[in-house]
């Protein structure tokens, strides 16, 4: 498995965790706000690129998490049940086949 793609199914596996979500926000925002940084913010380019990135996925992930929550009051369901809805019936379809020689 991609190393980056590792990092982002964790993130987003946590920030989905009740538990540890607000532990997570917290993190990155502070993360953004340090001056300590995996790629120091001096260095010009380099040093957005982890900051806008942390920012793209955690306001992407943030606002999937709202759109889920606006669903789940609309329906009156879970969010994960929202996400993977199937359609509620399955109509049979009547078929008149010919048989062509």
């Amino acid at each position: 498995m991609n190393p980056i793609q590792a990092v982002y199914d964790w993130y987003r596996n946590t920030l989905r965790n009740p538990k540890y979500r607000w532990w997570l926000i917290g993190g990155s925002l502070l993360y953004l706000l340090s001056p300590i940084d995996i790629a120091p913010d001096f260095i010009p380019v380099i040093g957005q690129i982890d900051d806008v990135l942390l920012m793209t996925l955690l306001v992407s992930e943030v606002s999937q998490l709202l759109i889920d929550r606006v669903k789940k009051n609309k329906s009156g369901g879970t969010p994960e049940v929202v996400a993977d809805a199937q359609p509620a019936t399955k109509t049979p379809v009547d078929v008149n086949a010919v048989q062509v020689d």
